[in-house]
């Protein structure tokens, strides 16, 4: 498997400087997490963007799903604000022949009790064993991109067919 991550930004790749300032984004979150764990395949992380998903364009998902479309392989997932991740998967659901699997983290890879390296755990394994097409992967699920949605109360992601 050749996997291509892209790392968008949000608050996965989010580093605090000192007190003075806000969270910035940095570098990706995703070298470090795979590399530390000793990643048994071929994969390339790619930073673009770096923003948090609340100040994407429709310009910057199109730059996304260029990039996407123009990956010789199959396999991508992407690290993104967890925000408007949806948004993202509504454009890419036009990346034909991919299985991409978005996800992200409610708190910084670099805190000591982030979600980040779960998430890309899950995240590794679904664009494995998923069919063709573009999902969300949060929290330990998988979820199809046209029926989800974030429960910001709950601090997690939720099926739209189960009950809310």
């Amino acid at each position: 498997m050749k996997l291509l991550v892209l790392a968008i930004g949000g608050t996965i790749d989010k580093v605090y400087f000192d007190a003075l300032s806000d969270y910035q984004i940095g570098a990706p979150a995703a070298v470090e997490i795979l590399q530390r764990v000793r990643a048994n395949f071929d994969f390339e992380v790619r930073q673009m963007i770096s923003k948090d998903s609340l100040e994407m364009t429709d310009a910057d998902r199109q730059e996304i799903l260029s990039v996407v479309q123009d990956h010789s392989g199959k396999h991508v997932i992407i690290t993104h604000g967890t925000d408007t991740m949806v948004d993202t998967g509504q454009v890419l659901k036009r990346a034909a022949h991919k299985t991409i699997v978005i996800m992200g983290a409610m708190q910084p890879a670099i805190m000591k009790l982030t979600d980040a390296d779960f998430n890309l755990g899950v995240a590794v394994a679904a664009v494995q064993t998923l069919s063709e097409g573009v999902y969300l992967c949060m929290n330990g699920r998988i979820y199809n991109v046209d029926r989800v949605v974030k429960n910001r109360a709950e601090g997690q992601f939720q099926d739209l067919e189960e009950d809310l």
